[in-house]
């Protein structure tokens, strides 16, 4: 069984080792048939950049996209240079000049990776699925009899913050800042799936249809890991299945099948303010514009965020999104699950927690107030504050670096559970509700807790369990998502997820305090 892992392990970083080196290689040929649709299609009106181009880009081929992708930005920021100054603003580019340059990329590739992409595929993403699952699977007959044994965890570099956590640190944060900011760079990638999402939508695969694709691969292939790590549990297999199908269904394949029909892409999970630029004003104008389809996207969008959001949190906490539907939270409960002991108790990071997302929420309703005002009274500023300005803000800030770079990409330093914890403008959302209007808690018979600290070592939000399972107290906290593994790894049952009466949770704050009454009272009788 050894034996198997080894190979597992060669094929995977055989198959990642190609994947991260497909960047920086390929051939590209532009020829001007190639540059006019792009041109077109881009509608760009900028006779200084489409002259810079026809001379520099057209009829050229150039090796690895790093030199086409600096001539087109140096192009497009040179004639938006001019055409400022001279203040032609009509033949300003707002296209991204990365942006432009992928696709002029994706148009002109050529060579052995474009054109073998089936076989650039299996030595890609194939090796890695099989040597990821020859790693996995054998640990079935390694782990021995049912159960959660949780040796060793911090004593392997992959899990405690040695080596090749790093490394795997540097992969995620270099592919997202690819994703984000680099996106000429993931041309060969999208080759790759090109067959895939032909099938789906019947399109070409950019950037984001390369991460959506992986991001299910991924959640599948360490879900594989969760049903045999937690194959004593039955709400975690459930749990495991429910995020993998809403992930794979809803997230990816039926957006992609609305494209096909010529619908809005949409994923119909996805709810305000986790998803902060619904309500901007391209995509009410994309909506409003796509007839009965569009309206009804909007409708459910509303409806999700201010009806269903909360009363499903009434009756089963935070839980129902965070830990069964959400993407997020699959990707940190499969991907990120070897890394969950990494969250920090401290005082000082629930209080950054504390300040931090609610201070994210805020910005987010704070943006959307003002991108709703200028949406009904067409106006681009609001107090003298461009609202474009404040969208690109948390664009940046929030929805690329935090979300992606540092919410996935620190998995392996910080713990699983980052953006969750700390920047989710939903989660806060669901975590008011969670907190005072709502029937789930973690119920604790304090009597058999034995303090081995296996729940606060693998809680993912950084709530100290065993302090409220020695006291017999009910976990009422805004930030517990009510993923269960605290349940899993006790040794002796103490803790159980519940969905009860409101009026049956026990406040520990008040429990306290009412110690706290009758002492005094007493100490006064005497």
């Amino acid at each position: 069984m050894k034996t198997l892992q080894h190979i597992g392990i060669t094929l995977f970083l055989i198959g990642l080792g190609i994947f991260t080196v497909l960047p920086f290689v390929g051939t590209f040929k532009v020829d001007q048939t190639i540059l006019d649709q792009v041109i077109a299609d881009s509608s760009i009106k900028s006779d200084l950049l489409i002259n810079d181009l026809q001379t520099q880009v057209a009829g050229n081929e150039f090796n690895g996209v790093h030199h086409l992708s600096g001539i087109v930005v140096t192009s497009l920021e040179n004639a938006n240079a001019t055409h400022r100054k001279n203040k032609e603003y009509k033949k300003i580019v707002y296209v991204k000049g990365r942006d432009l340059a992928a696709t002029i990329a994706k148009k002109s590739g050529s060579g052995f990776i474009a054109g073998n992409k089936g076989l650039m595929w299996f030595l890609t993403f194939g090796l890695g699925i099989i040597g990821a699952l020859l790693f996995i699977v054998p640990q079935v007959v390694l782990l021995g009899p049912k159960g959660i044994k949780n040796d060793g965890i911090y004593h392997q570099s992959s899990t405690n913050r040695g080596w090749i956590a790093w490394l795997v640190f540097l992969f995620l944060v270099s592919f997202y800042l690819v994703l984000y900011f680099r996106p000429e760079y993931a041309t060969n990638w999208t080759y790759l799936v090109d067959p895939i999402s032909e099938s789906l939508s019947g399109n070409p695969a950019g950037h984001w249809f390369v991460y959506g694709f992986m991001y299910c691969v991924v959640m599948t292939v360490m879900a594989v890991r969760m049903y045999i790590k937690y194959r004593h549990n039955v709400y975690q297999t459930v749990r495991t299945t429910s995020v993998l199908f809403f992930q794979i269904v809803f997230a990816f394949l039926i957006p992609e099948i609305m494209v096909r029909l010529q619908m809005p892409y949409y994923d119909f999970k996805n709810a305000f303010p986790l998803d902060y630029d619904f309500f901007f004003q391209w995509n009410l104008k994309s909506l409003l514009n796509s007839g009965g389809i569009g309206i009804f996207i909007l409708f459910w969008g509303i409806i999700l965020t201010l009806v269903i959001v909360p009363v499903m949190v009434y009756f089963f906490g935070k839980r129902w999104y965070c830990s069964w539907v959400c993407g997020c939270g699959g990707l940190a409960e499969t991907l990120g699950d070897p890394y969950r002991q990494h969250s920090d108790k401290s005082l000082f990071a629930w209080k950054v927690e504390r300040w931090l997302i609610h201070g994210v929420l805020l910005f987010a309703l704070v943006m959307t107030g003002m991108t709703l005002y200028s949406f009904f009274s067409e106006t681009g500023t609001v107090l003298g504050i461009k609202t474009q300005s404040v969208q690109n803000v948390y664009s940046l800030a929030i929805g690329s670096i935090f979300a992606g770079v540092i919410g996935t990409g620190f998995y392996p330093i910080f713990g699983n559970r980052v953006w969750c914890r700390f920047g989710c403008p939903l989660a806060a959302y669901l975590g008011f509700v969670q907190r005072f209007k709502s029937r789930f808690r973690i119920t604790t018979n304090g009597g058999q807790c034995i303090s081995c600290g296996n729940c606060s070592t693998y809680c993912e939000q950084g709530i100290d369990v065993r302090a409220y399972a020695q006291k017999g107290e009910n976990i009422v906290r805004s930030s517990c998502v009510g993923c269960g593994i605290c349940s899993a790894v006790c040794p002796r049952g103490v803790l159980k997820l519940e969905n009860g009466p409101e009026e049956g949770r026990i406040n520990p704050t008040e429990v306290l305090l009412g110690n706290d009454v009758d002492l005094m009272e007493l100490v006064n009788k005497k």
